[in-house]
This record gives C-alpha cells, structure tokens and sequence, in this order.
C-alpha cells in the first residue's frame, strides 16, 4: 500500500515564472514542490532531501541542465532520481540525445502541456511511492528474518542446552524432531528417535500400554502426562516422566504434538530409598513393639505359671505333713486339681497359638448344633458366674426358642450319661452350622470366661444366640453375642483387642489374670469356619459386646433328620480294665508311679519300666495285652521302642497294642506316633478317665470277646 505521506518533487528552472507555471500545474497531484532557480541550488537541495522527480531546465547559466544532470547523477543517493529536461529548442536533436545520454527519463519541449506534465510527473510519484514502500516491507521483512534467525539461534541453543528431553512428533505419533538431552536420556541417536524408534527403549511388557494411552490421548487432543522405565542399550533401567500437548494451527486444528521427557531415576530412587528408611524404621518400631510384648508376655506368662503353682506346691507339702483333717484335705485337693487344670489351660492357649503361627490347626468339620455348643460351654463357667454372684443368661431368640427346647434336653442327656455332646441328632435345630464342635465350644468358652473375668461382682453377662435371615442364603448366618457390664475396653485399644500377646493392661500391678490369648485364638477359630468376630465398647467402665457371625449349614437334598436317639451308653464298670495285663514306660518317675497307682485301681495288672532296653526285655518275658509308652525319653525315645517293638516277632510280642503318651500336643506329633507303629495317642497331662477309656478301646478292637 503507497504511503500516504506527500513525495518531494524538485523544479530547476532560473526563470521564476517557469517556476510559478510548473507549480500550478502540478499543484493539484498534492505533493511537495521544491524550488531551485539554480543547478547549485539544486544540488544543495538533494543533500538533505530525496525527490520522486526532478524537472530541470536545460537553459540555465553559468551551470545549465547537462551540467547538473551530471553532477547529480556522480551522487550516490540520487543516481537513481528521475530527470525530466525541460527546453524550449526542440529541434536539435544532439540536445536530445545528449540529455538521455545523462540518465534523463523523459524530454518535454516548451511550451509545456500541462496534462502530459501532470501524467508524466504522476506516474513517476507513484512509482517512488510504490519503491519507497518496496523499501519499507523489505526493511521490515529483514527486521523480521534477523528476529527469526535470532530466535531460531535462541531455539536450537535451548533445546541443545535443555536438561529436559524436547521431542515433536506428527499426528500419527511419529517422531519428527528430537534434542540431544532426549537422544542421551533415551540411550540411542537422533535418527534411531525418529518414527516409533523411540518406543524399542521401552520394557516390552510396557510398550503396547504406554503408547496405547499416549495415543488415546493424541485423538482426544488432550495433554498427557505418564511415569514409566527405560532400558536403555547398556542395560541400564531408568525413570522417565512424559509429557506432550498439541500443537494448533491457525484454524485450532491438531497438526501434531510437543513434548516433553525427563530423567526422574535420581528422584525414584531417593524415593525408594526414603521408603526403604521408612519400612525399616517401621520394622525397627515394630520389633521393639514386638520385643517390648514378648518381655510384658513372658513376664506375665511367668506369673500365670507360677500363682497356681505355689498353691499346688504349698498344699501339698501341707498335705505331706499329715496333719491336716478331713474337711482342709479335702479343700487342698479341690486346690491342687483347680490350679493344675488352670495350668493345663494355660498350656493348651500356648499351643493353640503355636499351632495357628504354623498354620497346623486343623478343625474335625461335622454338623453342629449351637445350642449344645453353648449348654456345654454355659455349663462349664456357671460356676464362676455365681461365685461372683453375677446374673449370667443363655438367651435365644424368641421366634427359634420354641423349636430348640427338646434339642437342648436331649443334649442335657447326652452330656450328664456319656461325658460328650452329640450333635448328629439335633440337625431339627434352626441353629445348625459346619464345624469343629470342640472348636466352637472353645471359642464361646473363652468369650464368656473373658467377660465373667472382666465383670465385677454383681454384674450381668449374657450369652444371646440368634438366626439372622436375609434375601439371599449369603446374607443368612447364626449370630452369637456376649454382652458384659464390665470394665469396657478403651477406644484406642479396641483395634488391638484381638491381637495375639497383647493386653490393655500389661503392667504387673493388673487387677486381672491371664495370658492375653484367647481372643486371638477365637478370633482364628471363627475366621477358620467362614465366620466372623467383632468386638464394640462404648468405653472404660462401660461394658463391652463381642459378636461371632457363623454361616448357617446348607442343607442337602432328601436329608431327614434323626427323630431318635441312641440309647444311653452304659455306664464304665468299677473295673474296666480287669484281667488286662499292662506295661507301662516312662523314664519319669512321678508319671511312672501316678500310671501305676491309677490304672491298678481301674482293675490292670501293671509292669512298669524307665527304659526302652528294660521294656523290650519285659515284653519278651512276659505275656503282656497292651503297651502305654512315653515318647520323649533319654538314649532312646518312644519312637526307637516302638520300631525295635514292631521287628520282633508276633510270638514275643511284636504285634502288642501301643499307645503314645507324651508332652508334644501338636498335631504332627499324633500323626508321628501314629506312623511309627502306635495305635492310638494320648497327650499329657494324661487324664485317668480318658486314658482308661481309651485302653478299653483298644482292647476291645484287639481282643474281642
């Protein structure tokens, strides 16, 4: 676009009225008229000035037009001015050639037509207008490239220089440009980054992962962002960060995308490491929490073994002193047996708990009625309830209670005649589930001896069995609830509740006994059935309620359940084991005499030895019915006797019925005894009852009437 900007035109001419005629002539093109009456006049007014014309007369003194052409055109800034000679002697023609011959653009002859004058001299202020804004643009557009260059120079020094990777690809996701700090951080060059090469640095299992999200993204014209490994030619693994957004044409349309890749390996790894500090720190918390619980633990294990044992020691040697009468003899034995049993308990908790860190509890699964899992355990705690003159309730919901009444008094029956529950009879009960019947006992007995410990005297403790029915058979399960009045339990402590070795209280001024173990060995118990345990309080003082969730048994097609029981079992003679003739081994000379004593009272003829070498010997001499072995001895254990036993022939005894008796009460410890050639297994410490019940057993098996 021509500037709008008047143009100088200059008019030589040493007549004034050739000058006046001039400018009115071209006074109407709007434009700047200089005159110069002069060719030194003019030259001075080109110093300063430029002009899109001259007009200059020929005829002029002391130096004419010629001259002046020629002067003008020596000057660089004006070589190039358009001439226009004016004169008045048209007909020589050397004139004319001459004034061409000096760079003039045009020859007019006076007199002069105006229109002709006016179009000459418009043009050539038109072209000048044009040249100059020719000048102007290329000015601009040289400003312009020197701009671009710098900014190009600034550019590529940016990205040569960058600590961060720059990257632009097509909107394909191919690789068109990459900087030196991406080459080095992926490990391979420039024309390996270009296309998809760069994706051969990434892990194969990420690959088709990472590039499917980057690409999600490139079609949404979203930015993405992402974290992921590298390995890189040398077989070094390292961390990236990606980050790309689109890049926008003038219409806002996606015609590719820049992005970003950084080296984060340095920061992951200090977070590795921070998290490792912090792992180990926890650990280190934890296992001087831990050492902290074994001390309180052992410390309090120490005190439970020991309170009852200075009760059983100190009657008894009351009792050895011989003094004592009927009604204080009586009191010590009460004590001894009460405090023992306290201690076997405390002795089964501890294996029960060393059976659950090995994973070798196991459960017996049968039919099982809640109802005399619970009669049996309610039984067994009565006492305490009333010695510390509780009111202690077994409730059951009222829609079911009507259904279980005859279930109860039937297993009433079965305990007081047998000295066991059956469950198989009762399958009528709306509260029938699949598990360990013993197990399950266990598990009440320990709730409702932990709340009647934790209750002061007067309080209540109730036990409330109930069927929850939902939509779905998922949604149904027998619930169990003991709910106490007791000490509660704290808010920051409930969490705990079922933790193994841990108590609220584990100083040795506590006000109550115990090891810490029984929730968490029911709470292993419920889980092992497919059930559930929780503990709520609303707080010190307040009471607590512990709630067991035990699916319900399905039932199976065409079952009907039993409408009678078996007769009574008849009740052990005065002398089961009469006419049996009995070798006893037990390197322990207490357990020794005390097997000796009990199972002659039962009706036995009883050898008894402390020795394999003494026990074979007595096999092989005597004519004996049953063999009852500790396991663990001196020289040669249980497990040599029953071998050497097992090799002699059937004649010397080498088929006599064995039975195991030791202090090992795991599992595989019955399941070792059992392959090593013993027929039945029996723990200590041994119950008379039981053992006799069990040598009848095996009698019975062997030597039929």
């Amino acid at each position: 676009m021509p500037s709008e900007l008047p143009v100088n035109i200059l008019l030589v001419d040493d007549h004034a009225e050739n000058l006046l005629a001039l400018e009115a002539i071209l006074h109407s093109l709007g434009q700047n008229l200089v005159r110069a009456t002069s060719g030194a006049q003019a030259l001075r007014c080109l110093l300063n000035q430029d002009f899109a014309v001259i007009l200059l007369d020929v005829q002029m003194p002391e130096m004419d037009g010629f001259d002046t052409a020629t002067l003008i055109r020596q000057r660089e800034r004006s070589r190039h001015t358009p001439i226009i000679f004016l004169t008045a002697f048209s007909t020589n023609e050397s004139m004319v050639f001459k004034g061409y011959s000096l760079g003039a653009v045009d020859y007019l002859f006076k007199p002069i037509e105006p229109e002709i004058l006016k179009s000459k001299v418009s043009a050539f202020v038109d072209l000048f207008q044009k040249t100059a804004e020719v000048e102007r643009q290329a000015a601009q557009l040289a400003a312009l490239n020197a701009n671009l260059r710098k900014s190009e120079e600034q550019f590529r020094s940016l990205c040569a220089n960058s600590p961060i990777g720059i990257f632009l690809t097509d909107i394909q996701g191919n690789c068109t440009y990459t900087n030196p700090r991406y080459q080095t951080i992926l490990g391979i060059s420039g024309e390996e980054c270009l296309g998809k090469g760069w994706l051969r640095s990434l892990a194969s299992q990420d690959r088709e992962n990472i590039f499917a999200e980057w690409s999600t993204c490139a079609q949404d014209g979203k930015e993405c962002y992402d974290e992921f490994s590298i390995i890189t030619p040398e077989g070094d693994v390292r961390w990236l960060t990606l980050r790309s957004s689109p890049m926008l044409s003038a219409k806002s349309e996606v015609i590719g995308y820049v992005g970003t890749v950084e080296d984060i390996s340095d920061r992951k790894r200090a977070e590795e490491e921070r998290a490792k500090l912090i792992r180990e720190q926890a650990a280190l918390k934890e296992a001087e929490a831990a050492n902290r619980m074994k001390d309180e633990f052992l410390a309090t294990l120490s005190h439970e073994l020991r309170t009852p044992l200075n009760s059983i020691l100190g009657w008894s040697k009351l009792l050895r002193n011989r003094k004592l009468d009927e009604k204080a003899t009586a009191r010590a034995l009460e004590t001894i047996e009460r405090n023992a049993l306290l201690q076997e308990q405390l002795i089964e908790d501890i294996l029960d708990v060393s059976r659950i860190i090995r994973g070798k509890l196991f459960l017996n699964i049968c039919p099982v009625n809640l109802v005399t899992v619970i009669d049996a355990a309610v039984d067994t705690v009565r006492l305490q309830a009333e010695a510390k003159n509780l009111l202690f309730e077994f409730v059951i919901a009222p829609n079911e209670a009507g259904n279980i009444d005859e279930a109860r008094k039937k297993a009433k029956n079965n305990r007081e005649n047998n000295g066991y529950v059956s469950v198989s009879n009762h399958l009528a009960s709306p509260f029938m589930v699949s598990g360990d019947p013993d197990r399950l006992q266990q598990v009440v007995w320990n709730l409702l001896t932990n709340a009647i410990k934790f209750t002061p005297q007067n309080g209540r403790v109730e036990i409330r069995l109930s069927a929850i029915r939902g939509k779905e058979i998922q949604d149904s399960y027998a619930q169990i609830q003991v709910n106490d009045t007791g000490i509660g339990i704290n808010s920051d402590f409930l969490q705990y509740v079922f933790d193994r070795f841990r108590q609220a209280d584990g100083s040795t001024t506590r006000s109550h006994t115990g090891l810490g173990l029984g929730l968490a060995i029911a709470r292993h118990l419920v889980e092992l059935h497919g059930g559930t345990i929780h503990a709520d309080s609303p707080g010190e003082g307040k009471g607590a309620t512990f709630t067991v969730k035990l699916p319900f048994l399905e039932a199976k097609p065409h079952e009907s359940p039993e409408t009678s029981e078996e007769a009574a079992a008849a009740s052990i003679p005065k002398l089961p084991l009469k006419n049996l003739r009995l070798l006893v081994v037990d390197d322990d000379t207490d357990t020794r005499h005390f097997l000796t004593v009990a199972l002659q009272q039962a009706g036995a003829e009883v050898t008894a030895v402390n020795s394999v070498k003494e026990a074979l010997s007595a096999i092989q001499q005597y004519p004996l019915d049953i063999l009852i072995s500790d396991i663990g001895m001196p020289e040669e254990d249980g497990y040599t006797l029953i071998r050497k036993v097992r090799g002699l022939p059937a004649e010397k005894g080498g088929r006599i019925p064995a039975i195991a008796l030791t202090a090992y009460a795991r599992e595989e410890d019955a399941k070792d005894a059992l392959e090593a050639g013993f027929h039945m297994y029996a723990s200590k410490p041994v119950e008379p009852i039981k053992l006799i019940d069990a040598i009848v057993k095996l009698a019975e098996l062997n030597y039929p009437n």
